[in-house]
């Protein structure tokens, strides 16, 4: 079953230089108990991706066609308050930065109790609810956190926090966006641990948003590699990772630290610098950064698929 499905999604920003085509023909699935990972560099489009899934776009930006389809039903035309009713219980999001989703002027205990609205319990159940929340991504005296405030904690506690108030409303999809990003490699294996074990006690699926490629191959069933804006490649995890078919993934591997065995002075980059998207480049969107790129890459690709579900936007695909 399909959770979560994205058609030919584009999305455009008026800005002082223009028309932004932020989002190009964006298409990938979020199947049921399924992890799903989006890679690339920063400024690729994850962050408006989630935006534009949540409803949560600038208001100079816009969705201009494609469709968003959540448990069979279409999300670009629902209104504020519609989106509202379906986050939380339907879809719940763990953002970045912790100490941006919580408030600094109101204790743990109460923002856990204020987001339970919904559910017309007592104020006693709610907070053994929140009790219960907080056990599950295994803080130490939960009793006392509810009575402290954010600034108490520390980066990797105020996170935990965050992902216990998702997991709460026991959500059908999950999108954590970059969860381990501000933690410490000691931290971050850590979170890795806890998302699995309450994506498995949950039965949730999950979007990972994280440009960190050994945390993706650790966590995720499937990948979807997106550059400037577009989604240059998908499929499962252990596929793309093992025989990446677009330049882009490639380049993207090579540049994992983790991959070099030998000592040297530099880490390797991929040359060139991301398109202008105010003047986005006709033909292959990576062509002027790709050591492969000829002739035939001044025409848009199409996408190829190699397999069952790896696609590959590349007139080249399977052959880098």
């Amino acid at each position: 079953m399909t959770v979560l499905a994205v058609s030919d999604l584009n999305v455009h920003f008026t800005t002082g230089a223009g028309e932004l085509h932020a989002l190009r023909d964006v298409s990938f699935d979020v199947s049921e108990n399924r992890v799903v990972g989006v890679v690339g560099e920063s400024g690729c489009g994850k962050s408006t991706l989630i935006n534009a899934i949540l409803n949560l776009l600038a208001d100079n930006g816009r969705i201009s066609s494609g469709s968003i389809e959540f448990s069979g039903q279409e999300l670009t035309g629902l209104s504020r308050r519609q989106m509202r009713e379906l986050r939380g219980p339907g879809i719940a999001t763990v953002f970045q930065d912790p100490m941006g989703a919580l408030n600094p002027v109101l204790p743990i205990g109460r923002q856990m109790r204020n987001i339970q609205y919904r559910s017309g319990q007592a104020k006693s159940e709610k907070d053994m609810r929140s009790l219960e929340a907080l056990k599950r991504v295994r803080l130490p005296d939960p009793e006392a956190v509810l009575a402290r405030y954010p600034h108490e904690f520390s980066g990797g506690m105020k996170q935990r926090i965050a992902i216990a108030m998702a997991v709460m409303m026991e959500p059908d999809l999950l999108i954590a966006d970059e969860p381990t990003t501000a933690l410490d490699a000691t931290l971050e294996v850590a979170m890795i641990e806890l998302l699995k074990d309450l994506q498995r006690q949950i039965g949730c699926s999950v979007l990972f948003i994280s440009h960190h490629l050994g945390v993706v191959a650790e966590l995720c069933d499937d990948v979807v590699v997106m550059y400037a804006g577009e989604v240059v490649e998908r499929g499962s995890t252990r596929e793309v990772f093992k025989n990446p078919g677009h330049p882009y993934s490639l380049k993207l591997l090579e540049c994992d630290p983790a991959r070099q065995t030998a000592r040297r002075r530099d880490l390797p980059t991929i040359p060139g610098e991301l398109p202008d998207l105010n003047h986005r480049p006709t033909g292959c969107i990576f062509a002027p950064r790709c050591p492969h790129r000829g002739k035939e890459c001044a025409d848009a690709p199409p996408d190829r698929q190699l397999d069952e579900s790896h696609i590959v936007r590349c007139i080249r695909a399977g052959a880098v």
